[in-house]
């Protein structure tokens, strides 16, 4: 776990006398600080690294004769000195999109006198916090150190907003699963100035009335094959690290959050040099085919994007308990006789099932559905390299989201709509109905293109609060209609109270009096998937991580996300778009020789390990939902969950079941947690959360 802690305040003096760093310091000389923290600078407005970064992963750029002038960028980040400089300069005047345009994943500070400015990136994979405190503000990248500075208690209604709506980020805001610590949207930035701040994008506003210009397709494409080789180029180029022997003794950076026994009774570890996911998919095996053949990098003599001899190791992780995954294993199989490739095959059964293993893992920031999957992932990523690729975000980044129907509509690009109409008529089952779904999806996505934000919204809130114990819809054309909105109630919403659900509506009500930003709906919807994917997949880094290694989502990058924003959307809406593009990027890659089958979707649905998992894993669900922490909060009745597992593992839906299980397993890792982020004779006296869950929800109005 890694993560960056700020601090600004209006007086100007921190800590002890002599001392620098030492923030919310007063005349007695009382101190505290971050556990295991790195100092990158001190007083007035100090800043810290904490956790396991590599050397090359901190840069700490100042401009010569300006020493109230300088820029931190952590994480993965492709420019040189000379541009960081550049982005300096360019951010003391206030453009502070330089600073998100380099390849690479990363998180920006700069500080021009006492203006501090925290940069988040455009996905949300890279989230930024802030809290009020000591007079000041104080900022991190991760929510639940600031809990721990303030000692803040649970916000129970975060948590409902989260199950009642997990795609509709105005039902949570900016708010986190911790009371007063609140999160900046993706592509926004926190001002701090002298303890003031100020939330702002950095992102041009596109105009509802008049649509953006579109860039012709084959442009566009190219604009994004460049992309996505800079963010790969980035990993490759960094230097390379060998995975320690074993594990250190443990000291933090978060006491809880993983003790060494922990990690060393995973096994194993991961090996040195680059790796890669390649499940058969067309972005796992883009980015395996990019790492391990991409040309004309520096420094290696064959051209080899893994250096010379060096070969990448090709991850597939192939689940025995259920079958129907023979194609895409040929297709891995195919891409893997690549002689830089050296393919490794993970076979595991019912130990690494959806629901294994819930009692070993770790505290993570926030809840996440990936939680359930933990056991899953590590087993993949415990295969791989130090720095391993992975293709989250490939679909939620090039695919169309079907509202993107609807601002067609709006744009009066009606023709464009055929072809996905015609695709979703051939998935449904053979029917008299089906010559209707044209017509169908035709009428809902002009009604999505006349309703307005503010309509859409009252519309969801009043629908959430008389919702009841319904089944997700399914079927290829119920999930599109449903998606075909400004809002709609998440899987987990049939569990919820009425009282739950009640608030909930009351939040939606409220957002929709506010201004956005993106007020058409294909566009809103679409970055909000993307930012749930993120959300998801920083979590999921959290909770299956392997000491030593690095996961690199390279289609979450600033400059990707960007790139893919450009593509038209009637690109986007044409049936196999995504993997045409990823095949353009190959072949501009002087990538050619792909397997047959490119691009075919999974025929095996992920419910089926769910079910199977539920099944090998009942009895441990139905302890964990005895006495439910949800429902000492008010969100759930316990028997109505309890009876919906036992009906799942007999055939009944699946669809919120995750949720509940990783939310409720996420406040019982939180309530068992010890210790505390911070240190100093001014530290907390206790943890986040330490007076336990409160007895009801207390939504925010």
């Amino acid at each position: 776990m890694r993560w960056l802690v700020g601090w600004s305040s209006v007086a100007a003096r921190f800590g002890a006398p002599g001392s620098a760093g030492a923030v919310g310091g007063d005349d007695e000389g009382r101190t505290v600080h971050p556990v295991g923290a790195q100092l990158l600078w001190g007083d007035p407005d100090p800043l810290w690294a904490v956790g396991d970064w590599r050397a090359d992963e901190v840069r700490v750029t100042s401009i010569e004769g300006a020493p109230d002038a300088r820029l931190a960028v952590l994480g993965c980040c492709g420019a040189s000195d000379e541009q960081l400089r550049l982005g300096l300069f360019a951010a003391r005047g206030g453009a502070l999109r330089h600073l998100t345009a380099w390849s690479g994943s990363y998180t920006a500070v700069v500080q021009v006198g006492r203006r501090v400015t925290v940069v988040g990136d455009l996905a949300g994979a890279r989230p930024v916090f802030y809290t009020p405190w000591a007079g000041g503000t104080a900022y991190a990248t991760a929510a639940l150190p600031l809990a721990d500075l303030i000692e803040a208690q649970l916000d129970i209604g975060h948590l409902a907003a989260l199950l009642a709506c997990p795609d509709t980020p105005e039902a949570a805001g900016d708010s986190t699963p911790y009371e007063g610590v609140k999160r900046i949207p993706p592509g926004h930035a926190l001002i701090l100035r002298e303890g003031s701040r100020e939330v702002t994008g950095y992102e041009p506003v596109a105009s509802l009335a008049v649509a953006a210009p579109q860039l012709d397709p084959e442009r566009a494409v190219d604009g994004f094959r460049d992309a996505l080789l800079d963010s790969v180029r980035a990993r490759l180029t960094a230097p390379r690290h060998a995975p320690e022997a074993a594990p250190a003794p443990e000291t933090g950076p978060i006491p809880g959050w993983g003790p060494a026994e922990r990690r060393a009774a995973r096994g194993g570890g991961p090996v040195p040099g680059i790796g890669a996911d390649l499940s058969g998919g067309s972005a796992s095996g883009t980015l395996a085919l990019l790492a391990a053949g991409l040309p004309g990098l520096p420094g290696t003599p064959l051209g080899h994007g893994t250096g010379a001899g060096e070969r990448l190791v090709a991850v597939t992780f192939n689940d025995l308990t259920s079958r129907g995954h023979e194609p895409e294993l040929e297709r891995a199989g195919a891409i893997a006789a690549n002689p830089r490739l050296h393919h490794v095959v993970v076979a595991a059964g019912e130990e690494a099932l959806p629901y294994a293993a819930l009692e070993s893992g770790p505290l993570t920031d926030e809840p996440s559905p990936s939680l359930v999957t933990t056991e899953r992932h590590r087993r993949r990523l415990s295969a791989g390299s130090a720095d391993h690729f992975t293709g989250h975000g490939a679909r939620e980044v090039l695919d169309a989201h079907p509202a993107r129907l609807a601002d067609l509509l709006m744009d009066r690009r009606r023709r464009h709509l055929l072809r996905p109409a015609t695709a979703l008529a051939k998935a449904e089952p053979p029917s008299p109905h089906a010559l209707l779904v044209p017509f169908t999806l035709y009428r809902a996505a002009r009604r999505l293109a006349r309703t307005s934000y503010r309509s859409g919204l009252e519309e969801a809130a009043a629908h959430l609060a008389a919702y009841g114990e319904t089944d997700p819809p399914s079927g290829p054309l119920a999930s599109s209609l449903a998606a075909l909105t400004w809002s709609r109630p998440g899987p987990a919403a049939r569990f919820l109270t009425s009282e739950a659900l009640a608030e909930v509506s009351i939040r939606l009500t409220v957002a929709a009096t506010r201004p956005t930003s993106v007020q058409r709906p294909g566009e809103a919807r679409a970055r909000s998937a993307l930012a749930r994917l993120a959300a998801d997949h920083r979590i999921l880094e959290q909770a299956a991580e392997v000491r030593s290694q690095r996961v690199h989502a390279p289609f979450l990058d600033n400059q990707v996300v960007r790139a893919a924003r450009d593509l038209p959307e009637s690109l986007r809406v044409q049936p196999g778009a995504r993997p045409a593009i990823l095949r353009t990027v190959l072949a501009g890659a002087g990538i050619h020789d792909l397997p047959s089958g490119w691009g075919a979707a999974s025929p095996v649905s992920s419910s089926v390990p769910a079910r199977l998992g539920l099944r090998a894993s009942l009895q441990p669900l139905m302890d964990l939902f005895a006495a439910p922490l949800l429902a000492d909060a008010g969100l759930i009745d316990a028997r109505t969950v309890r009876r919906a597992l036992r009906a799942a593992t007999e055939g009944e839906a699946l669809e919120g079941l995750a949720d509940l299980v990783a939310t409720e397993l996420w406040l019982n890792r939180l309530l068992a947690r010890r210790g505390t982020c911070w240190t100093g004779t001014a530290a907390p006296r206790q943890r986040a959360v330490a007076a336990g869950v409160p007895p009801r929800p207390t939504l925010q109005r």
